[in-house]
């Protein structure tokens, strides 16, 4: 059933997001002087501002944009870093998406975890150190069905005191019995925000829809969500700075919105998966942290997350620069933790380090490893 648009969706139509792009692309370098002077005086950004950083311009001084947002990063956040883990609950999905390694359809191995099955899953995590968990899977509304997902939270919520999700979009009554059964956070990545390109990649299923997807976050925050997630695909739409702009114009609508919500944010990369679907544009490792780090100046109290799909160097880079959240000893597998090889994974991981090696690697550099809330929330 297709969803009305909701509030975001009359904001983006307003945007000129591909017209802002282009005019970053013809930036300079005085331009990038100037706004990096605003941003280091402490001014406030706007989106043609974030346009000029993520220019090429910008690119060519790299290492200016990086200092900058790792000022504004230690001001803000100081040098605590989150760690989580996802907890793949099923791969079981009934969208078709061409970029996904658990879309329907792939002749791969599928598994959905009984709810004593994710206990002891969390269980295994909770012996690592973990105390913020995310739990992941495909889209299937009857092997991952609300009342699954409530059970999951009611039993995992006294060993974790911070859980979100990472599914399917749900109605506002779902979101307010997962938040009752002890629901932090909902992390819904709109993938691309071009609207044709998102259903050229999903071709069938709930999540064709768009303004579903767009709207779950005002669902989920009007049903007293604290934690929100965004998040962005690069490499599936050419236009990677107008992706990065929407990104960045939603967390602001939400942050106005939802005040006393924290937004999170996430800009993976296509990683080799079962799909074998190839990235339309390669996001370069300099535009990579470009992008972290212009996000970061932008918005400062943007809560940046990075997965281990990010290789080694790549990860402990940018705890220097923007990054404030980070998964570790991660598996995008149902059952991955106990029982590896068992069912296919969403897609294939880089940095393979166990999480305590990651947490050593914080200390090392001067960081604080987090194990659970980093960032006292204010309850709504």
């Amino acid at each position: 059933m297709s969803a009305p648009p909701g509030e975001f969706a009359a904001v983006l139509v307003g945007l000129d997001l591909p017209g802002l792009a282009a005019t970053g692309l013809l930036a300079d370098d005085a331009a990038v002087t100037r706004v990096l002077a605003t941003a280091r005086a402490g001014g406030r950004l706007g989106l043609a501002d974030l346009a000029v950083l993520l220019s090429p311009a910008a690119t060519g001084r790299i290492e200016e944009l990086a200092h900058a947002a790792r000022e504004a990063t230690l001001r803000r956040f100081g040098r605590a870093v989150r760690l989580f883990a996802p907890l793949y609950v099923s791969n079981a999905c009934l969208s078709s998406c061409t970029y996904c390694g658990f879309s329907k359809g792939l002749p791969v191995v599928r598994r959905t975890l009984s709810v004593d099955e994710t206990a002891a899953e969390a269980r295994l995590l909770a012996e690592r150190g973990f105390r913020h968990l995310l739990l992941v899977s495909g889209e299937h509304r009857v092997e991952v069905s609300a009342d699954y997902l409530v059970a999951v939270v009611e039993r995992l919520a006294p060993l974790f005191p911070a859980i979100s999700i990472e599914t399917q979009t749900w109605s506002d009554d779902t979101y307010a019995r997962l938040v009752a059964a002890g629901l932090v956070g909902a992390v819904h990545y709109q993938e691309t925000y071009d609207r044709s390109r998102y259903r050229e990649v999903h071709v069938a299923g709930w999540k064709r829809d768009f303004d579903r997807r767009l709207s779950s976050f005002e669902r989920a925050g009007a049903a007293g969500v604290r934690r929100l997630g965004l998040g962005v695909l690069l490499g599936l739409a050419v236009d990677w700075r107008a992706d990065v702009l929407a990104l960045a114009a939603h967390a602001t609508f939400l942050s106005r919105r939802f005040w006393r919500t924290e937004i999170t944010a996430a800009l993976p990369r296509i990683r080799p998966n079962a799909a074998g679907f190839p990235p339309v544009v390669v996001v370069g490792d300099a535009e990579f942290v470009q992008a972290h780090a212009a996000l970061r100046l932008y918005e400062p109290d943007l809560d940046l997350s990075l997965s281990t799909r990010e290789p080694v160097a790549m990860r402990d880079g940018l705890v220097h620069i923007a990054v404030t959240t980070m998964s570790a000893g991660s598996s995008t597998e149902p059952g991955g933790y106990g029982t590896p090889g068992s069912a296919q994974e969403q897609f294939s991981i880089s940095d393979e380090r166990p999480p305590d090696a990651v947490a050593a690697m914080l200390v090392d550099a001067g960081y604080d490893p987090v194990w659970k809330d980093a960032f006292p929330l204010v309850a709504t």
